[in-house]
């Protein structure tokens, strides 16, 4: 599939911009090719100052009573200073590294119209600044982010939401100016001890973070409390991994400390039935795996944190 996006011709700049991706589905950290196309609509030779690209998206603002905004939240330069002979064209090639920390916006193969992510160009030119039209990018879940999703799906969390959270969690290892928070409704086995789950994968090029944020928006609405727990995972045998055990046992170990930091002791019910029911349940991760030696730190932020995970 080839996508493209075209600027009108700009009295003041003389040019007209085209950008082309000639495959816009992609993942986080591979690079995104494509080409920019200027052409010198008018007689005049045009001197171009430079190009850069940059990935636009709709973001929450902290203030929940704020409307979404567009942010850009990463650039890239891709060419200096040159000239555009009048009537002809000039092409500038690219192919930019996605952070790794981009936004998923196509689950199940379905592209999400809340978590939209466009590529912008913008060429400037003395005095002027000419952005061509935005195009789509869809970007597809790294392998490990994959595996997570489907093991929710399959101990039955259902998705309720996905937005772009403006604004950094504390002592998280964070590279944007946002979060993508993806919203659950607990599954069934799990639903007794809490009602709703969000969670944020942050990756990076050795593996991801995952955050599962328990009632976070009943705590907002000051019907219950909050908890957040901590899980890393790297990429390297994520193929080989137990994800149903995996992802089990670390809500098992989320709800526990979700328990404690509302009575300030051990949960008295936990749960004992195994996702697996032919085996007993998994331990949530071998220690060495989690933030400081163990499967889930200290939480962070908001409402009662609890202890740290063991």
């Amino acid at each position: 599939m080839r996508l493209t996006g075209v600027s009108r011709g700009s009295a003041w700049t003389g040019l007209s911009v085209t950008t082309t991706l000639p495959n816009p589905s992609t993942r986080p950290g591979l690079r995104l090719p494509g080409r920019v196309t200027l052409a010198a609509d008018g007689g005049e030779d045009v001197l171009v100052r430079h190009i850069r690209l940059g990935l636009v998206a709709q973001v929450e603002p902290e203030d929940p009573g704020s409307p979404r905004r567009l942010v850009q939240y990463h650039q890239w330069p891709i060419a200096g200073r040159f000239v555009v002979p009048g009537g002809r064209r000039r092409a500038v090639d690219f192919a930019v590294p996605l952070p790794w920390e981009t936004p998923v916006t196509v689950f199940g193969g379905v592209p999400l119209m809340t978590l939209r992510t466009g590529l912008r160009t913008e060429v400037s030119v003395e005095p002027d600044l000419d952005q061509g039209e935005m195009v789509p990018v869809l970007v597809h879940p790294l392998p490990t982010q994959q595996h997570l999703l489907a093991a929710l799906d399959t101990l039955g969390f259902v998705m309720r939401q996905a937005g772009l959270q403006q604004g950094r969690l504390p002592r998280v290892a964070q590279t944007l100016p946002f979060q993508q928070r993806l919203g659950f409704w607990a599954a069934p086995l799990y639903a007794g001890p809490m009602t709703e789950l969000e969670v944020i994968m942050l990756t990076d090029p050795a593996g991801m973070e995952v955050l599962f944020w328990l009632d976070r928006r009943l705590s907002l609405a000051g019907v219950t409390h909050q908890s957040i727990s901590r899980f890393r995972v790297w990429h390297a045998g994520a193929d080989r991994r137990d994800w149903v055990s995996t992802v089990d046992g670390w809500l098992r170990h989320a709800i526990d400390r979700h328990a404690a930091a509302a009575a300030h002791a051990d949960w008295s019910a936990t749960i004992r039935e195994s996702a697996h029911v032919s085996r007993h349940p998994d331990q949530p991760v071998a220690p060495g795996y989690g933030l400081g030696g163990t499967a889930g730190g200290a939480g962070v932020g908001g409402g009662g944190g609890g202890g740290d995970g063991t």
